[in-house]
């Protein structure tokens, strides 16, 4: 029974550490239930964790709050505020549909609890030019475990999305940590440093498919690939794999007026059920 204990102990630790350890992770329910394939999606608030550059589509200020579980397991929650303030005014009669100025994102996440910890704020900017989206990203990192103090570094990333078809196909890139932040001298250790690249096709207006792939380093590359349905104006249903993760998901989304709710599980064949909820506020009247 001992041996039991050790070996599940280690388990967890294990699946803590690769969820996490300054890991980009995943943000938003919508992105969960695609199988964390996000690196296209655009005019999104969680775009600022997921790629920055998507910021660049919105034309409204948004706040929202993220929420999410790890196998249901209470030490791995993880949670987060963000805000998006696009910037300037299109002047009057003007045809454009994004920000003149760009948009600024805010995020703050928390990971983990009172014995391991890691707390983000980041701060992201993107600016829209033609059919090319593009943004920056710095991140304030801090890792904290109960007796041994705590770590903090800063890691900047880099993103893109283009319409390779005008509301048909979308290609996006994301470069997080580019500077290879460090947390320790001992053994060299470093933030990771992830490249993820996908597509996004639209074949209708009411399906979006999108796959991606995602490339840790020091880890086998992952793939990912999602669909997404809207039933109708108010409803959204989502569904998505990923493979180096062996995760298949699901949710859907609501929409009520200015608000959006959006829901997403997914199923690991051994460790079990993780689940995702995001609330998003959008202000002001359409531009």
């Amino acid at each position: 029974m001992p041996k039991l204990y050790i070996l599940g102990c280690l388990l967890l630790a294990a699946v803590a550490a690769q969820a996490q350890s300054g890991a980009p992770g995943v943000r938003g329910a919508r992105a969960a239930a695609l199988g964390n394939a996000s690196v296209t999606l655009g005019g999104d608030l969680w775009a600022v964790g997921n790629n920055v550059a998507g910021l660049a589509q919105l034309t409204r200020p948004e706040v929202g709050v993220y929420a999410e579980n790890r196998f249901l397991i209470p030490n791995l929650n993880n949670a987060a505020l963000a805000a998006a303030l696009p910037l300037g005014r299109q002047p009057e009669g003007s045809t454009a549909t994004t920000a003149p100025h760009g948009v600024a994102g805010l995020e703050l996440q928390r990971f983990g609890d009172k014995r391991y910890s890691e707390s983000r704020a980041g701060l992201g900017y993107a600016y829209r030019l033609g059919l090319i989206s593009v943004g920056a990203r710095l991140d304030m990192l801090q890792l904290s475990i109960e007796g041994l103090g705590s770590r903090r570094t800063v890691a900047a990333s880099l993103g893109g999305q283009a319409d390779v078809v005008p509301q048909k196909l979308t290609f996006g890139v994301y470069l997080y940590n580019l500077n290879q932040a460090k947390l320790a001298e001992y053994q060299d250790e470093r933030v990771p440093t992830v490249l993820r690249a996908g597509l996004g096709f639209r074949p209708t207006t009411k399906v979006l498919l999108v796959a991606e792939t995602e490339k840790d380093i020091d880890r086998d590359a992952d793939f990912r690939a999602g669909v997404e349905y809207q039933v109708v104006d108010a409803l959204t249903v989502r569904a998505g794999i990923a493979t180096l993760t062996e995760q298949v998901s699901a949710g859907f989304g609501l929409r009520f007026g200015q608000l959006r709710v959006d829901y997403g599980a997914q199923l690991h064949n051994v460790l079990g059920l993780s689940q995702h909820l995001n609330v998003n506020f959008r202000l002001g009247p359409k531009p």
